[in-house]
């Protein structure tokens, strides 16, 4: 499995992250692109067996991963945000799904909130979840299936899902390779923000599936919400709006609109008097 990270001032997550995809239970090979970080992740990188490449400007999320993914030789890539720390048999899980199930091309685990120290968020006394995969409304929001609810065993059995969070995703090969366009496995005008969806819909068009395996484990410290909207940059509140209409218009067609209507336009007039 070859592991991406695209880390941009990463250094208060990156060694526990780290030291737990080497406790994997299958062989990995670790590609970094980092982001022109001011802070020690390089050096942090360094002292794990991984290869890392040192960007003098931010290229954005999309370019580091198609870096670190173009021209090598792997039957599956795991893409991982450096929050993100992983119980040591989620690969081996994610791959006995992706071998099971027909039409598979995208895998992911149930994911839990974890505070910056790397701690479980518990609410009375359960974990709670960050995410078990991704869902579209009428409204064409894209969320996170159990995101912010006890961990109650409503989300334990695998499924099919629309795609899986970005933060941490397996992807098969072939899959990838199906969804190349010009040069690109991941939309580049995707800054940051949104690229997963976006994923995930290419490959729904052609006819991949994504599954949620919940036997696959892992804790995600996650800090952009859409509750949480007002304290973000505004650079990310910029991506994030960009990037939902570059989204569709790249992936939907006069039925999944029609079939949207009205929720979707009453939505999109709130943002405009919104922004």
């Amino acid at each position: 499995v070859l592991v991406s990270l695209v880390t941009c001032n990463d250094e208060m997550f990156l060694e526990p992250c780290l030291e737990h995809l080497s406790r994997q239970t299958v062989e990995i090979y670790v590609r970094i692109f980092d982001n022109a970080s001011k802070d020690m992740s390089c050096k942090i990188a360094q002292t794990f067996d991984v290869e890392v490449y040192k960007s003098g400007e931010n290229r954005g999320y999309s370019f580091g991963h198609n870096y670190n993914l173009t021209h090598q030789k792997f039957e599956t890539a795991l893409l991982l945000n450096a929050d993100v720390i992983l119980e040591s048999t989620y690969l081996e899980k994610l791959l006995e799904a992706l071998s099971e199930v027909d039409r598979a091309g995208m895998a992911g685990g149930k994911l839990f909130r974890m505070n910056q120290q790397g701690d479980p968020i518990l609410e009375r006394g359960c974990r709670v979840l960050d995410s078990t995969g991704i869902y579209f409304t009428p409204s064409q929001r894209h969320l996170d299936r159990g995101s912010g609810e006890r961990d109650s065993g409503l989300y334990n059995r695998r499924q099919s899902v629309f795609g899986i969070t970005g933060a941490a995703v397996l992807c098969r090969k072939e899959m990838l390779d199906d969804l190349f366009f010009e040069g690109e496995y991941l939309d580049e005008d995707f800054f940051a923000y949104r690229e997963d969806a976006d994923l995930a819909w290419r490959a729904q068009l052609r006819g991949w599936r994504a599954i949620y395996e919940p036997e696959a484990l892992g804790f995600h410290h996650r800090h952009v919400l859409p509750a949480r909207r007002h304290q973000n940059s505004p650079l990310i509140n910029y991506h994030s709006l960009k990037n939902r209409y570059l989204m569709r218009m790249k992936n939907m067609d006069w039925r999944v609109r029609k079939k949207c209507f009205p929720h979707m336009w009453i939505r999109d007039i709130g943002i405009l008097v919104y922004v």
